[in-house]
């Protein structure tokens, strides 16, 4: 239904006389963007009808309304509606209202946002990328100006962001205060659901709500179009079936399987994720982004086996990360696209060991696919298997966050242990408001080299936003089809540049 603005605010009533008008505290976002279709998202601060309204950006342009869900208590009271049916080439503007669905039948106050859908010719195309907002208690602190690389990262004006996993620090309270090295205090925002570590469903909810009282981050929601995905901490750190919390005093609910439930549960209501046909809890997906661009979107948690020592000589169910479904679905995306580009967006780097802990025998064991110098073992035998299966495929890059601290890898098969694949780039970039760390150890089975890094001193790790190493990337594509990739830091400072010829 095409109505004009007036016809519009004629049609509802904007509020009722002395009835309850909702409010969208956290604001709206817009997710999943292709070139025929829009994720909007937004939340009600109590029972409410969603509805948007958008139009091209031009002269002229009429608004089309589109009444949404229902935001109850069961989604608590997030909402979602998938638009489309612009000409191309447009640019969109929408506004989301809520109506309460109480007596009074009022609408809130519109919030409004945009976005630029992706194109069906040759355009050139900017994206973003960064995780791990809101870790290691560094949370939102007013006198420094809240999150500020969010404020950074929107100035930009890019296409899209992808967010490479840990969205929020579910396992991670917030307290009152933070000492700097300096020995000054960082203060930061606090909130009841914030204070402990997330058990409860209304606790997980209650830690994207806190990210969301950042106006930093509002803004660059409702200008940027989002491409989310996964980590371990929006669950607890580390996460996987050999999780154990029987000596936890942090938590007092034990099971992990319950944690991570509530978890996703809550992931899926805050994420402008367009959720799968079947598998409604179904993380990874293919973003097309035009004839240069192609966005693979993996999800290293959901699938896994148990974090182990990782060094098994046969492929089973205890060494699967990707799992057997999303590997197929993967390996099959990159072999047929036909884009110029093919971005995986991972949501932890391939080369670098991260530790887990030692197991009954005394063994280390990993959490992510590196396990130490040497052949292929455990884990990394399905990466070799995934190299090895688009060993063809021209110009495939990975991006990733997790280990915060930002760097440029070239996976080089001269180098390497196992030899059976084609050389590729893998970027790393984050925290964007956490505690940084670094530089990880290299696992030479792929043959990762170090092109660039840059992370915090021996003395200065986990050290929070103030000391200025938090870091995003940002992709660019020519019309031309030649990718760069920069590296920068809080303020958007160029710390490293990548020019790849198409």
């Amino acid at each position: 239904m095409k109505l004009s603005r007036r016809q519009l605010f004629q049609a509802a009533p904007f509020v009722a006389r002395g009835g309850r008008r909702p409010a969208l505290a956290q604001g709206v976002a817009a997710g999943d963007v292709t070139a025929t279709r829009a994720l909007i998202w937004s939340r009600a601060d109590g029972p409410s009808r969603m509805i948007v309204r958008w139009r091209e950006r031009r002269p002229g342009a009429s608004w089309t309304e589109v009444m949404g869900p229902h935001c109850l208590e069961v989604s608590d009271y997030t909402g979602r509606v998938d638009i489309g049916g612009w000409s191309q080439g447009s640019e969109i503007e929408y506004e989301v209202v809520m109506r309460d669905l109480g007596l009074s039948g009022a609408d809130s106050a519109p919030e409004r946002g945009s976005f630029r859908p992706a194109p069906l010719g040759k355009r050139a195309v900017r994206f973003l990328w960064s995780g791990d907002t809101v870790g290691q208690g560094w949370g939102i602190n007013p006198a420094f100006g809240g999150m500020k690389i969010y404020d950074t990262m929107r100035k930009l004006q890019p296409d899209f962001f992808i967010h490479s996993g840990d969205t929020i620090y579910a396992d991670g309270p917030v307290p009152a205060e933070m000492k700097l090295p300096n020995g000054a205090i960082w203060k930061n925002i606090v909130t009841e659901e914030k204070s402990k570590v997330a058990e409860t469903l209304a606790e997980f909810r209650g830690a994207y709500k806190y990210n969301l009282l950042d106006s930093n981050l509002r803004k660059f929601q409702a200008e940027v179009p989002q491409i989310w995905q996964w980590g371990d901490h929006e669950v607890l750190n580390n996460w996987s079936a050999s999780k154990s919390l029987s000596d936890n005093p942090l938590y007092t609910e034990k099971s992990v399987a319950l944690l991570a439930a509530r978890g996703k549960r809550a992931f899926l209501e805050y994420a402008p994720v367009r959720y799968h046909s079947i598998e409604t809890e179904r993380v990874y997906r293919h973003i097309p982004y035009g004839p240069l661009l192609d966005v693979f979107v993996i999800d290293m948690r959901s699938y896994r086996g148990p974090n182990s020592y990782n060094r098994q000589e046969r492929e089973g169910s205890d060494t699967d990360f990707l799992g057997a479904p999303q590997m197929g679905w993967l390996m099959d995306g990159l072999r047929a696209s036909k884009a110029r580009w093919k971005v995986i967006a991972s949501d932890m780097p391939i080369g670098l060991l991260v530790a887990d802990g030692k197991d009954t025998a005394g063994r280390s064991m990993f959490e992510a696919t590196a396990n130490g110098d040497g052949p292929a073992l455990g884990r990394e035998l399905e990466m070799s298997r995934l190299l090895q299966g688009i060993r063809d495929v021209k110009n495939v890059v990975w991006l990733t966050a997790d280990v915060h601290y930002t760097a440029a890898h070239y996976y080089d098969p001269a180098k390497a242990v196992f030899t059976d694949f084609s050389p590729f780039y893998e970027f790393v970039s984050g925290p964007l408001n956490a505690g940084s760390f670094g530089p990880g150890q290299l696992d030479n089975t792929f043959g990762p080299q170090v092109i660039y890094k840059k992370h915090p001193g021996p003395g200065e790790q986990a050290v929070g936003p103030a000391a200025g190493l938090q870091f995003f990337g940002e992709v660019a594509i020519s019309d031309a089809g030649e990718m760069t990739v920069k590296l920068r830091d809080l303020n958007g400072a160029v710390l490293f540049e990548k020019r790849l010829p198409s």
